[in-house]
């Protein structure tokens, strides 16, 4: 084997160990011309994914979607399927090593049977689960199907505590969190939802951080999560402070964890809240409905420093600040939140926030509500990564799913194709120029023949960053149900270090 060849796997090997989540291919055995170029960007290998447990209500129907973009210089051969997370029992075993205690456990003793197993890339699949307790799900792709893999859990939920249309795509585990948004109030019931794909136990820290700094808090050090396990873990339950804005910080010690808040409202319903991007000086929250009758805006910063938050909307004309809203002040180590009522007055609208010292780094997240009186619902949206290469949603309909793009820093051009639907139909793709500045609800295409749901991918074609969110809609009992998911890159391909060296002096 030449020198060359060697530090191709080096370079691919050290990556792999840093990510910790995605194996990469190599390159197109085909390539010539360009092969240098071609090894930058290499399509993932495996893949895995973490699907929270979803609401325990009788009244609750979830569904799951699952789709992998066509994706250039893939293997042929491959496969995907999501698994129920499988609780350790006292004595090591898992649930189907004793059919009868399963049994009594409520719990599906189908041996090995996968919740979701996609049959082709470039078609979603959907399953539902009834009401009820339901597992946390794991998931693994391989080949041809890891490449950009999304998968979004939906769950519906008629009436409680909690009401409303609850969202959120399963994410790659990871070893650290931010959730800005979360609550200890009397009114609000939240969980962190942790949930462990590996053979060995996790270990997890959630810190809360709350108007005046950190909460004091008895249990939250050291949650052991077992393996192939979830742990559900209720926030007002680690503190005796009820308060309305808390920012909580997972952190994993040993192993790694997926991680999701479900925030659940006595009067204002329900939704699934993900973690912020990681803290930086200038973030961008995307996508707020153009009908929200309320927005809160909630941010922190983990340092000692205060900082001033310049706070912009990116509308569908620019970049606009918000009467009485120019600014929010954020001290060292504690949540600050402000209302912005209904910011968006009937446009599109993404929040656009710049500290003025851009060395303070800061996390941040939004409340949205909709509807009026008793007929409100509630969803989040935390600040979010750039789409990047591509980006992946799935679980659309032509008349419930509004696509929202933003390029606050220069004019994009983007492509989104829609694929077929879950039940037949011919993908379609348009392509939108973005301004400068601004947010654009883009009338996204609709497969031909369309039946069933669909899912829609989102390519920049030019270099300027672009930020985007999908939101689903339906009514319920005249109840405007609502969620809103970031679209950050889908992990479709992995950057590889290129070699340097010459290759027609160390060719053998």
């Amino acid at each position: 084997m030449n020198r060359t060849t060697l530090s191709l796997i080096a370079g691919v090997t050290a990556l792999a160990a840093v990510t910790g989540f995605a194996a990469v291919s190599s390159p197109d055995a085909t390539a010539t011309d360009g092969t240098a170029e071609a090894a930058a960007h290499l399509p993932v290998e495996r893949t895995s994914l973490v699907c929270p447990s979803p609401s325990s209500s009788d009244l609750a129907e979830t569904t799951y979607t699952s789709f992998t973009p066509v994706t250039k210089g893939t293997e042929k051969e491959g496969g995907a399927e999501l698994r129920a997370a499988a609780e350790q029992k006292q004595d090591g075993s898992k649930p189907g090593d004793d059919s009868e205690d399963d049994e009594k456990d409520g719990k599906d003793s189908e041996s090995g049977k996968p919740v979701l197993e996609p049959e082709d890339p470039g078609k979603p699949v959907t399953g539902e689960t009834a009401g009820g307790e339901s597992p946390a799900l794991l998931g693994t792709a391989e080949g041809r199907f890891a490449p950009g893999w999304t998968v979004q859990e939906t769950t519906t939920v008629t009436a409680g505590t909690g009401r409303g249309m609850h969202g959120v795509t399963c994410t790659a585990p990871d070893t650290e969190f931010w959730f800005p948004g979360a609550s200890t109030d009397a009114a609000r019931t939240d969980y962190v939802h942790l949930t462990n794909p590996d053979d060995s136990a996790a270990v997890v820290d959630i810190e809360l951080y709350g108007k005046d700094g950190a909460l004091e808090t008895t249990v939250g050090e050291g949650i052991t999560v077992q393996p192939h396990s979830a742990e559900p873990v209720l926030l007002s339950t680690l503190t005796d402070e009820k308060q309305t804005d808390v920012t909580a910080h997972v952190v994993v010690r040993s192993g790694r964890v997926g991680a999701a808040v479900q925030a659940l409202d006595d009067e204002l319903g329900g939704d699934w809240l993900p973690a912020s991007t990681d803290p930086s000086g200038s973030l961008v929250l995307p996508g707020v409905p153009k009908d929200a009758t309320a927005v809160r805006l909630v941010a922190f910063t983990p340092g000692d420093a205060d900082v001033d938050l310049k706070v912009r909307l990116a509308s569908p004309s620019g970049l606009i600040t918000p009467a009485g809203h120019d600014t929010l002040h954020v001290r060292g180590g504690m949540t600050a939140a402000v209302d912005l009522e209904d910011i968006t007055r009937g446009e599109a609208g993404s929040l656009v926030l710049t500290a003025a010292d851009d060395s303070v780094p800061v996390v941040a997240a939004v409340r949205v509500l909709r509807g009026e009186g008793d007929d409100q619902e509630s969803a989040f949206i935390p600040a979010a990564r750039p789409v990047g290469t591509r980006a992946t949603s799935v679980d659309n309909t032509a008349k419930g799913t509004t696509l929202s793009v933003t390029a606050p820093e220069g004019t994009a051009k983007i492509k989104v194709t829609a694929s077929a639907g879950t039940e037949g139909g011919t993908e379609a793709s348009k392509t939108y120029t973005i301004k400068s500045g601004t947010t654009q609800d883009v009338e996204a295409p609709v497969p031909a023949g369309a039946k069933g749901t669909y899912a829609l991918t989102v390519e920049p074609q030019t270099d300027t960053p672009v930020y985007a969110s999908r939101t689903l809609t339906t009514t319920e009992n005249d109840v405007p149900f609502f969620t809103v998911q970031p679209l950050p890159d889908d992990r479709g391909t992995v950057s590889v270090p290129q070699s340097n060296e010459d290759l027609s002096i160390l060719q053998n």
